[in-house]
């Protein structure tokens, strides 16, 4: 997999007319750059409540699917990035250092003016969001057609 080229111009390119110089990188690497799909999908990132997760993470999955209808790889993965971002911004495992909305009401992670870790105290609502958006998640990222994309489009981008 190649890395995240964070020196391409993001502000010109439109990545749905120069698919090939997308590149996936790690997680959510690129996800409020990559144009015109950062656009397209931003709009309903939204998590305030779960029933506004729901609705979220469900039309963040529609143009996941529709995306894939177009055999538009790199929309797709846009989109499966929101989702992750949904869940990982809001509730992950102890161990995860993003776990920070879910763990801090504040979003504050750190005392300020220190490096000292705030103690966690759990937003179960941001929790429940988290869960909804790691199911669309995973529905996403484990989806056939997706993965036979993601191999091609990385073959093609190592060629």
């Amino acid at each position: 997999m190649k890395k995240f080229d964070y020196t391409i111009d993001f502000k010109t390119i439109d990545f749905r007319q120069q698919p090939e110089l997308y590149r996936v990188g790690k997680g959510e690497q690129g996800v409020l750059l990559v144009q015109p799909y950062k656009s397209e999908i931003l709009p309903y990132w939204r998590f305030k409540t779960p029933d506004i997760a729901r609705q979220s993470a469900q039309k963040i999955y529609d143009l996941f699917l529709a995306y894939q209808a177009q055999q538009d790889f790199v929309g797709m993965d846009m989109a499966r990035k929101f989702l992750q971002m949904g869940y990982t911004r809001f509730s992950r495992g102890e161990a995860s250092p993003t776990r920070r909305y879910a763990n801090h009401k504040s979003g504050r992670k750190y005392a300020k003016d220190s490096k000292l870790i705030l103690p966690n105290v759990e937003d179960p609502i941001k929790a429940e969001s988290a869960q909804i958006f790691y199911e669309f998640w995973q529905m996403a990222k484990l989806d056939p057609e997706y993965l036979a994309l993601l191999d091609r489009h990385e073959r093609q981008a190592v060629a």
